[in-house]
Order: structure tokens, then sequence, then C-alpha cells
């Protein structure tokens, strides 16, 4: 039964993600939360349990938006690999203080965050791509970005794309290219984010059955499987709709989020 759940909650979470055109994680983290508190699970491990299991959810649900950037030729490959150096050890930097928080402590600083993001989407704050005298950024920039958005993400819980795309904006990238550049950048950080809940989660007294570490398998696994597949009915429904209205509801979605964590 709890499987079946999960399973349900899977196909919400990648409805909403294709719907609102971003990672699944934001949706994912408070839907695990909540879940986990009807299950009973101990609330110092509930929400580090919660980001843990969204990160390796985002290792699968990634796949198939880094296969259909990559066929557009929107990914900037060398720029991917040299982030990727900052964004495992971001990361693992990430997880280790998130370690340090206490549960209610990092369900407020979640709760900040999704108001942010709130915020962000709502007047699209964000920097302008760059434009035909585009210069990629060096090798500093990109490891240097790519240690503090794994360590961001690995706190949230999140692929990332929230704040890659903005950096890469920031430094000039196209628009297109920033998108499947932040896409492919999702996948490391996920690996290494769930990696890390793993270990620093690793012989808690209080997890659950079925969890390895931060990470709780049928969650992990339940919602995997159906967001892959109900994100595509997401990005149809997306198709239909407003642009500006897709923003003002995933602006007011969040906001309440943030705001329901706050209090």
């Amino acid at each position: 039964m709890i499987f079946l759940l999960y399973l349900a909650l899977g196909i919400v979470a990648g409805i909403l993600a294709g719907l609102f055109g971003v990672g699944g994680g934001l949706i994912i983290v408070p839907v695990l939360i909540y879940s986990f508190t009807l299950q009973g699970v101990d609330p110092e491990v509930m929400t580090h349990l919660a980001v843990g299991t969204s990160l390796a959810t985002i290792v699968f649900t990634s796949l198939n938006s880094i296969h259909g950037h990559h066929r557009m030729g929107a990914t900037r490959w060398p720029l991917v690999g040299w982030m990727s150096i900052g964004i495992v050890g971001g990361c693992a930097l990430g997880a280790l203080t998130a370690s340090w928080i206490p549960g209610n402590d990092l369900q407020t600083v979640i709760g900040v965050f999704a108001i942010a993001m709130a915020i962000q989407i709502a007047f699209n704050l964000r920097p302008k791509g760059g434009g035909t005298d585009y210069r990629p950024p060096g090798k500093p920039w990109l490891i240097g970005g790519g240690t503090i958005i794994g360590w961001a993400s690995a706190i949230f819980g999140i692929g990332g794309g929230s704040l890659t795309v903005p950096f890469l904006l920031w430094r000039n990238l196209p628009a297109q290219q920033a998108v499947g550049t932040s896409a492919a950048c999702g996948l490391p950080i996920a690996i290494a984010g769930a990696l890390s809940f793993m270990w620093f989660g690793h012989g808690h007294d209080d997890l659950p059955a079925w969890s390895i570490g931060y990470v709780y398998l049928p969650g992990m696994v339940g919602i995997a499987l159906t967001s892959m597949v109900s994100a595509r009915i997401g990005v149809r429904l997306a198709h239909r709709l407003s642009p500006t209205l897709l923003k003002r509801l995933f602006a007011a979605l969040l906001l309440v989020i943030g705001l329901n964590f706050l209090i």
C-alpha cells in the first residue's frame, strides 16, 4: 500500500514538473514530507529523508530531459564537465551541512527557498542570455559556480535548474543552451547528492525500514517509475495553457508551500 501511494505521488509530481517546466525536486520534497508525516516517520529525520529521496528520484527523471536537450544540440558538454568537478564536492558539502541542521530548521530553510523561488518566477527575475559575441566562462568560474550550485541543491533536494540556468545566463550563455546545459548538470547533482545523503544518514536509529541512509527506497522507486511517464502529460498540458498563467500558478503553489513550512 505504501508503494502504491508513492506511485500515485510520482504521477502528481511528474505532471506538475512537466506542466511548470521545472525539475521535480521543488514538488517532490514537500510531497515526501507530507507523506512521511502521515507514515509517522520521526520528525528529526523526516526532512533529511525527503531531501535525500528527492535527489535519488532526480537521477532517473533527469535522463529524459538530458536526452531531449542533447538531440536539439542545446547542451554544452565541456561546460557540464568542468561544472561537475565543483558539483561533486559541493553536493558532499551540502549533504554534510544539511546533516548538521535539525529537521524543523531544515524545513524552515526549504520554506524560505520556496518563497524566494516564487518571487523569482512571479517577477521573471533572471539575467538575459548571451548574444552573438558570447565567450564561454573560464574554468575557475565553472568549477566555483558548480561548487555553490551543488552545495545549495543538496540542501534543498533539487536538480539545480533554478540555480544553474540563472548562473549560465549571467555568464552570457544563450538561453536555450543555458537550459540544456543545466539539465545535464542535474544528473551529477542528483547522483552525488543522493550518495552523500546515503552516507551521512547511514546507521541512523530513527530511519524507517527500507532506507539506505537518508534515501527511502519505496519512495524513490515509486516516484521515479511514474513521474518519468507522467511528466510528458504535464508537458502536453503546458502547451495548451498560457505561459503567464502557468508562471502565476506555480509561483502561487511555491508560495503556499513555503509559507506552510515556515508556519
